[in-house]
């Protein structure tokens, strides 16, 4: 029987090693965006992002999907791994489960649901767009198709990762509902009461006639002969004899 040399036993550990690192660095890449993407939808304790199967348990729960889920799925997949076959069905129905939050969390972030194809090819690069982008956390989106009884719906509560059911409830679904109109990225604004129309303007007063002249006859024009020259003094009279 042969055995592999040393050679080629140390060109397996070399690749073996590199293949780990790799790992190692998606794993730290996807854990940092997701840790911003908890930021954004307000969740408390950023250490959740960094956990194994938890962090994506927390993912599957902002996206309106039973977290316990991925631990039953993840769970099964690691104890069964010996059964041939089982292992990767129970992996691709875990995978199936992100895809689905993914979905969620992207209309939430004011994503199509197209998105939900960059997460299925390149899920470190969805994450890294919503994580850095400008979008905001919305939770003015319909219910999840799900939402109810299903198997699927969330109805746990964790402390630290807030409830993903607005105030008021959900709006109405256009697809489910005709006539209603499909949520925007920000939430409406509250009517604003229409303005009182503005106060008639008031007249300006009318002009006061001017007075009456008191004659109507105009005044005779100024004469124009020279004034009269003044008369000079007489010589002082004689004295009589």
């Amino acid at each position: 029987m042969d055995y592999p040399d040393g050679a080629a036993i140390a060109a397996l550990a070399i690749f073996g090693f590199f293949f780990f690192l790799i790992g190692v660095a998606i794993y730290l890449v996807t854990a940092y965006f997701l840790m911003k993407v908890f930021d954004k939808a307000g969740v408390q304790g950023r250490w959740r992002a960094w956990v194994p199967i938890y962090n994506f348990m927390v993912f599957s729960k902002l996206g309106d999907l039973n977290p316990w889920l991925i631990l039953i799925a993840g769970g099964a997949a690691i104890v069964l791994s010996w059964v041939p076959g089982l292992n990767g069905v129970l992996g691709l129905a875990m995978h199936i489960i992100v895809l689905l939050a993914a979905w969620r969390v992207g209309l939430k972030l004011q994503k199509e649901a197209v998105w939900v194809i960059l997460y299925f090819f390149l899920a470190p690069v969805w994450l890294g767009i919503n994580a850095f982008d400008k979008s905001r956390w919305n939770l003015n989106v319909p219910a999840a198709p799900w939402a109810g009884n299903s198997f699927l719906s969330d109805s746990t509560t964790w402390a630290g990762v807030p409830s993903q059911v607005p105030a008021g409830g959900h709006p109405a679904n256009p697809v489910t509902t005709p006539g209603s109109v499909a949520p925007t990225g920000a939430p409406a604004a509250p009517p604003v009461a229409p303005a009182a129309p503005p106060a008639a303007a008031t007249p300006p007063p009318a002009a006061t006639p001017p007075a009456a002249a008191e004659s109507s006859v105009p005044p005779a024009p100024p004469s124009t002969e020279p004034p009269a020259a003044p008369e000079t003094p007489g010589a002082p009279e004689a004295p009589k004899s």
